[in-house]
């Protein structure tokens, strides 16, 4: 289902709940959500769409991904970019990371881990952001 995108900062400022098999139907929304923005948006997390669990969804080297609590294990080359979000007005700078190595769960719930580089490291990282409450 397509669902609004939420734009109140004081819930999208915390902590999203780690997520469980139950989250399934919230995945599919996100993809679902995401899908009908995907000419202007490239990843989304679950509080994007009032959902404060710690999924996300984004377009990988064409291809959409989901991950349910991912978490960041390595971060290298630092460097500075601006960004925007359906969720927030205008542009803002921020520091990313070009290459990341990155634990999930799948849809199955299966641990994967994975090294990501580039734009894709980029998506992500902004979706982690959403997850761990932080505003760019």
């Amino acid at each position: 289902m397509i669902r609004e995108i939420c734009k109140d900062k004081l819930f999208l400022s915390q902590k999203a709940e780690w997520a469980t098999c139950e989250d399934a139907s919230a995945a599919q929304d996100l993809l679902d959500t995401l899908q009908h923005y995907q000419d202007r948006c490239v990843g989304m997390a679950a509080n994007m769409i009032g959902i404060n669990k710690r999924i996300i969804a984004f377009n990988h080297q064409g291809t959409f991904m989901i991950m349910f609590n991912p978490e960041i294990l390595r971060k290298e080359e630092l460097f500075f970019t601006e960004e925007g979000c359906l969720s927030l007005e205008g542009v803002r700078t921020t520091k990313r990371w070009n290459k990341i190595k990155v634990r999930w769960q799948n849809e199955s719930f299966q641990i994967r881990i994975k090294t990501f580089t580039g734009w894709s490291a980029q998506i992500i990282q902004h979706e982690l952001d959403h997850c761990e409450g932080i505003l760019i």
